[in-house]
């Protein structure tokens, strides 16, 4: 048998090694229904990114500016680096190991205490070289799939990773926004109460000339004047609320907190009709339930793996070179020499530590489909939950401005009264602060409404359009969660 015969016998030996992995199944018990039951939706448009329909262009500035400077950001990116390297090194087990080798040595040998005659005073010498070329190749024959399981293993991790990146880039984003419009609130709940401050101050002109006319006692003068400081003090607080809203928005997006950065004007108007998709679609979408996905895939390919370690291995090993004292034998055909080993081996005496570590395993899967299982039910909870409460908030805030309609119509019909000598100071004053309860409470609950639809993006995992081009996800292995589906 002739070296490149060996060589040949390898690689079909190599190809005859490959097939497909058989992964266990695992049964999943979370129903999906057809369509959301929370409210009504609507097919979504598809953005690239989630916000976009919001139409505000300081927000986008602000979420953009967060995610190209984000410490998290980089971090993530970098855990997928590292999870690629890792991949690399476990494909080279795909190839044999080569090396090639070259040696050259000179020695020199005493013989010393030889009894030859009239050399017993003398040293005897001998001084010799050797060169060599040395060429070999060691391979493992994947018979059972303990290589290809742990590459499976390699690829489901840097799905993982980049999904944990999406995962981050989403709740990034969604902290900007709370805070963008938690800011934009505090705002307006600025310009309310300084408003309804200048209207106190009017009414409390209206009552000073009254008391100089006479119609008025001093308590109303005081009582009118406290309403005004209390108003101010309103203010103040809210401003701080503001630039506390506005400084936090400022270090999400890498900027020094100054609290100089404006927010918009006002909050913007939510389209009735919520945009969600299928339920079908959720497992595909959203990062968390597809790093655990992945999570899972790569439990069950390390159960492949340890399984495989039960079972004989097979080695190939090949050699050729060449020796010589002279050197320019070394590429003489004559002296070639090479050796080509088949070894076996079955590991015996530490089966049971084999066997515990199939067993561990084994568990490690369980709880990862555990905790895939238990996601996919937080998943359906959060979208459900955020589809109900946009009903509910909705109405709330139609009532409440129905409210402030009603209570502004009765301010000035108090008003009206008071000019014209009826009515008393305490009536409008007591107006004047259910007008300012009443216009923070409605926009609280915009807020609140936008707040929600935020959590129904995360809920739903981000945006409908193309995934960002930076995360590098891959398409993330389909598993099914019906009733009594497996993968």
């Amino acid at each position: 048998m002739s070296f490149r015969l060996a060589i040949a016998l390898s690689a079909l030996l190599m190809a005859a090694c490959s097939k497909p992995v058989q992964l266990p199944v695992h049964q999943f018990t979370v129903p999906v229904p057809e369509a959301w039951r929370g409210a009504a939706t609507e097919p979504p448009a598809l953005h690239s990114d989630w916000w976009a329909y919001l139409d505000d262009p300081r927000l986008d500035n602000a979420i953009r500016k967060a995610l190209d400077c984000s410490q998290s950001l980089r971090a993530a990116t970098a855990r997928i680096e590292v999870a690629a390297q890792e991949r690399l090194i476990v494909g080279t087990a795909d190839w044999p190991e080569i090396s090639v080798g070259a040696n050259r040595l000179r020695q020199r040998q005493n013989f010393v205490g030889l009894p030859f005659p009239g050399l017993s005073d003398k040293v005897l010498k001998s001084t010799y070289s050797n060169a060599g070329l040395t060429f070999n190749i060691a391979w493992e024959a994947d018979l059972w799939n303990r290589l290809s399981s742990q590459k499976l293993a390699a690829d489901a991790g840097i799905s993982a990773r980049e999904a944990d990146w999406l995962a981050v880039r989403l709740s990034l984003s969604g902290q900007v926004a709370k805070a963008w419009f938690a800011a934009v609130e505090a705002h307006g709940q600025v310009e309310a109460a300084r408003a309804v401050a200048d209207h106190l101050e009017a009414v409390a002109e209206w009552t000073r000339e009254r008391y100089r006319h006479g119609s008025l006692s001093p308590v109303d003068v005081r009582v009118a004047e406290s309403d005004i400081e209390r108003a101010r003090s309103s203010v103040r607080e809210r401003e701080r609320r503001r630039d506390l809203f506005v400084r936090q928005v400022e270090v999400l997006a890498c900027e020094y907190p100054t609290g100089e950065r404006a927010p918009s004007a006002k909050l913007p108007s939510l389209p009735p009709q919520v945009p969600a998709g299928l339920p079908s679609e959720l497992v595909q979408r959203r990062p968390d339930l597809i790093a655990a996905e992945q999570a899972l895939l790569g439990a069950d390919a390390r159960i492949v793996q340890a399984r495989a370690a039960l079972r004989p291995s097979f080695a190939l090993t090949t050699a050729a070179g060449t020796a010589s004292n002279k050197l320019l034998d070394l590429v003489n055909p004559s002296l070639q020499a090479w050796s080509y080993a088949l070894g076996f081996a079955q590991p015996l005496f530490n089966r049971g530590r084999l066997k515990a570590n199939v067993r561990a395993t084994e568990a490690r899967a369980q709880e990862a489909a555990a905790n895939y299982e238990s996601l996919m039910w937080t998943a359906y909870l959060e979208v459900e939950s955020a589809l109900a409460s946009e009903d509910t908030l909705r109405n709330q805030q139609s009532l409440l401005r129905n409210s402030q309609q009603t209570t502004r119509e009765a301010i000035e019909l108090a008003e009206t009264r008071y000019v014209a000598g009826m009515g008393d100071i305490l009536s409008i004053l007591a107006l004047e602060r259910t007008v300012l309860e009443t216009e923070s409470a409605v926009m609280a609950l915009q807020r609140a409404r936008i707040d929600n639809r935020i959590d129904l993006h995360l809920a739903l995992g981000g945006s409908f359009g193309d995934p960002p081009p930076a995360s590098r996800l891959r398409t993330p292995t389909t598993m099914s969660t019906t009733g009594s589906a497996s993968r």
